[in-house]
C-alpha cells in the first residue's frame, strides 16, 4: 500500500492500514523542514489554555498512554519516503507499479487529480483511492480513471488472475472527501436526542444512544445493539473509552449473553433504519411577505386600517350614505383630495377633519414601509442575524471545509444552527446564505461575538475552525457563561483531542464534552476503500470507530453457506441487511423492501455466494474479514 499526503490524515491511514489490517505501507510525505500543518498555528497558546485547565481540575489524566492502543497492532511494516512535489520519479520509488493500493490524500485536490492520472498510467491495475472535496469533479474523475483502467485491461487481454490473488482485474477508484466522512459524526455529536447517522448514495443508518436501563430492568435492544458503553461514561475521572480502556471501555458488537448482563451501562441500538432519497435543503429566494414589515409597523397599518373601517361606518350613519359610497367619501378626505365640508351638517365636518389627521399620520407610515421593504430586499442575498427569540440552536464555528458539510447536515435534520466566522469570504457562507441561516461574521476570540449568537439559549457548541486554539478557547469561555452546554470540538491531534476530552469532562462533569480528530473519523473509510471494499460509513463510539460496509458473501468462508445468526461473530461484525437491488428476482426466500434493502433478516435466512449484505464491523474484524482473504488467496 502506498498514502500520499500532506497533513494527519496520511499519518493515520497508514497507521490505519498497518496497524489494523497488517499491510505493508510506504508512506510519501513532504520533507520535514516543508511540511505545513495549519491547525497547528497558536498550538502553543492552545496547550498552555489546556494546561491551565488540567491544573485547577487536578484530576486530568494520565489514565495510561494513548499509544498504548498501539501495542497489540498486527506487525505491518512502514517505509516514510520524503518528497516535496509526488511527481513521476517519486511515485516510481514508492513502487506504485508493483503496489496493490495508492491513497492520494493531500488538502489540494489538483495535486491528487494530477498523481492519479500519473499513477494510473505506470500502473493501470492499482486501486486508487482520491480526497476529493469537490464532489461533482470527484465523479467525473472517478468515471474516467475507471474507463482508463478498463482500456488498459482490455489492451491487456483481462490477465489479472496471479498477482491479483485470483480476485481478478481489481483496478477501481474510489473517490472520498474527509469532510463528508466526518461531517454526520460531528452533527449527530452536538444534537442531544437526534440519532447518529451515515448516509451514502440513499442508503440512511440511524444509531442512537441509550441511557443505562434500571436496576432489574433488560436493555431494550431495538433492532439490535450495536454497542455497550463504557463502564465509566459518566464518571468524570474515569476511562475515556478508547480502545485502551480494556474491559471498562466500550464493547462493539456485543451478543445477546453480554447485553443482558451490562448492568449500569448504556447502549448504542440501531433504533431507526430507512431508505432516503439524496436530499438538498431547497433554498428560499424569494422574500417572505413577513419580513417586509416589521411587527411595530404591521400594527401600525392595523390600528390605520380600523381608522378607516370605523371613519367609513360613522360617515355612513350620519350621512345614511350606501356603505360603498360612505367608504369611498372617507378615503377622499382621508388623502385630502375631497371639497371642504363648508356648510355641511357638524358631523360631516367633524369626521373630515377626522380623516385629515389620519391621512397625516399615514404618510410617515407609507414612508416607513417602502424604506424597510427596499432594506429587506436589499439585504434579501445578504446574511441574516440571528432573530431576538433564538434559543435550542446550535452554534457552529468556522464555515470552512468541514463546517460546510456540518452546516448541510445539520440543516437536512431541521436543526436550528447559527454560525460564526471571522473570514468574510469563508466557502460556507454562500450556503449560509441559500439556507438562509442566521451568520455572525467576527472573531469568536473576541469580546461579545458569542453572544451575538446566542451562546447562552444555544444547545450546543461545534467549534470546526481549522485552529486548534481558536476552538479551545472558544469551548472555554462558552463552558463560562453555560457550565452545561453540550460541547463538540474538532482538534487536530487525536492524542490531544483525547487529553482535552478528559480534562473538560473532568471539569463539567455535568455538561456532555466530545473532541473529535477529523483525521481519526475520516481514516477507517479510506482505509476500508484501499482494501477495496465499500465503506457505507462509520459512527464513532465514544472513541471507538464502528464500520458500515457493504460486502459481497461469494468467496468468504464465515458467512457463505452460514445462516445469519451463525455468521455473528461478538466484537467482530454483524449482518445487518441484504441488498437486493443489483439482483431483484435473487433472495426469493427473504421478505421483499421496496428500497431494495432488506432489514428484518431472520437469524435461520442462509447466506448464499450471490448475496451482498451490509455489515457493522470492527475494524479488525472486517480486517479479518476482508483483508485475511486476499492475503490467504495471494500465499495460496
Amino acid at each position: 500500500m502506498v498514502v500520499a499526503g500532506d497533513d494527519a490524515l496520511a499519518h493515520r491511514l497508514a497507521a490505519e492500514l498497518r496497524g489494523v489490517y497488517g499491510e505493508q505501507v510506504t508512506l510519501v510525505v513532504p520533507p520535514a523542514h516543508r511540511s505545513v500543518r495549519p491547525p497547528v498555528v497558536g498550538r502553543t497558546r492552545a496547550t498552555a489554555l489546556f494546561d491551565r485547565v488540567s491544573a485547577a481540575v487536578n484530576r486530568a489524566a494520565g489514565n495510561g498512554d494513548p499509544a498504548s492502543a498501539r501495542t497489540s497492532e498486527p506487525p505491518g511494516t512502514e517505509r516514510v519516503l520524503e518528497a516535496a512535489e509526488l511527481t513521476e520519479a517519486v511515485l516510481a520509488e514508492a513502487s506504485v507499479e508493483r503496489a496493490a493500493a495508492l491513497a492520494l490524500v493531500y488538502d489540494d485536490d489538483e495535486t491528487n487529480i494530477r498523481a492519479a492520472l500519473t499513477a494510473r498510467r505506470l500502473n493501470p491495475r492499482i486501486r486508487l483511492v482520491l480526497r476529493l472535496y469537490n464532489r461533482r469533479l470527484g465523479h467525473h474523475i472517478e468515471a474516467l480513471l475507471d474507463q482508463a483502467s478498463a482500456l488498459a485491461a482490455a489492451g491487456a487481454d483481462g490477465s489479472g488472475d496471479g498477482d491479483d490473488g485470483g480476485e481478478g482485474f481489481d483496478a477501481s477508484t474510489t473517490v472520498l472527501s474527509d469532510a463528508d466522512t466526518a461531517a454526520p459524526a460531528l452533527a449527530a455529536t452536538a444534537v442531544a436526542g437526534t440519532s447518529k447517522v451515515v448516509q451514502t448514495d440513499g442508503l440512511m443508518l440511524r444509531a442512537v444512544e441509550r441511557p443505562p436501563p434500571a436496576p432489574g430492568e433488560v436493555a431494550d435492544p431495538g433492532l439490535c445493539t450495536l454497542a455497550l458503553l463504557s463502564t465509566t461514561a459518566s464518571d468524570p475521572a474515569g476511562a475515556d473509552g478508547s480502545e485502551s480502556s480494556g474491559t471498562q471501555g466500550p464493547r462493539l458488537l456485543p451478543d445477546e449473553e453480554a447485553v443482558a448482563a451490562a448492568t449500569g451501562r448504556g447502549t448504542v441500538v440501531l433504533e431507526n433504519v430507512s431508505y432516503s432519497g439524496p436530499s438538498s435543503p431547497p433554498g428560499r429566494s424569494v422574500v417572505p411577505f413577513g419580513s417586509l414589515m416589521s411587527r411595530r409597523l404591521r400594527w401600525s397599518f392595523a390600528g390605520l386600517v380600523a381608522c378607516v373601517v370605523g371613519l367609513a361606518v360613522a360617515s355612513m350613519l350620519v350621512t345614511g350614505d350606501h356603505p360603498l359610497r360612505a367608504t369611498y367619501l372617507t378615503l377622499l378626505d382621508l388623502f385630502g383630495i375631497n371639497d371642504p365640508a363648508i356648510g355641511r351638517p357638524m358631523g360631516e365636518q367633524v369626521l373630515q377633519l377626522f380623516s385629515g389627521l389620519i391621512g397625516l399620520l399615514l404618510l410617515p407610515v407609507l414612508l416607513a414601509a417602502v424604506l424597510e421593504a427596499l432594506g429587506t430586499f436589499r439585504s434579501g442575498s445578504a446574511l441574516r442575524r440571528p432573530p431576538r427569540g433564538l434559543s435550542g440552536h446550535v452554534v457552529l464555528l468556522g464555515v470552512g471545509k468541514i463546517g460546510t458539510r456540518v452546516l448541510a447536515r445539520l440543516r437536512e435534520l431541521h436543526i436550528p444552527v447559527v454560525c460564526v466566522e471571522a473570514d468574510h469570504e469563508a466557502r460556507g457562507l454562500a450556503l449560509a446564505r441559500r439556507l438562509r441561516v442566521p451568520v455572525v461574521l467576527g472573531d469568536v476570540t473576541q469580546e461579545g461575538v458569542l453572544e451575538a449568537a446566542k451562546i447562552h439559549r444555544a444547545h450546543a457548541l461545534l467549534a470546526l475552525t481549522s485552529a486548534d486554539t481558536t476552538n479551545l478557547e472558544a469551548a472555554l469561555y462558552a463552558r463560562t457563561v453555560r457550565p452545561d452546554l453540550r460541547v463538540v470540538l474538532r482538534l487536530y491531534d487525536d492524542d490531544f483531542a483525547t487529553a482535552v476530552y478528559r480534562t473538560l469532562r473532568a471539569a463539567h462533569p455535568g455538561a456532555l464534552t466530545r473532541s473529535r480528530s477529523v483525521s481519526h473519523l475520516a481514516a477507517p473509510a479510506f482505509a476500508g476503500a484501499m482494501m477495496g471494499r465499500q465503506i457505507l460509513g462509520a459512527i464513532p463510539v465514544e472513541r471507538r470507530v464502528l464500520l458500515f460496509a457493504a460486502v459481497e458473501v461469494g468467496g468468504h468462508a464465515q458467512l457463505e453457506g452460514r445462516t445469519v445468526g451463525e455468521a455473528f461473530r461478538a466484537g467482530a461484525w454483524r449482518v445487518l441487511a441484504l441488498d437486493t437491488d443489483p439482483r431483484p428476482a435473487s433472495s426469493p426466500r427473504a421478505p421483499r423492501s421496496s428500497s431494495g434493502l432488506v432489514w428484518d433478516l431472520p437469524s435461520t435466512y442462509v447466506l448464499r455466494a450471490e448475496d451482498r449484505v451490509v455489515l457493522a464491523a470492527t475494524r479488525r474484524g472486517l480486517a479479518e474479514l476482508l483483508g485475511r482473504r486476499a492475503r490467504e488467496r495471494a500465499g495460496a
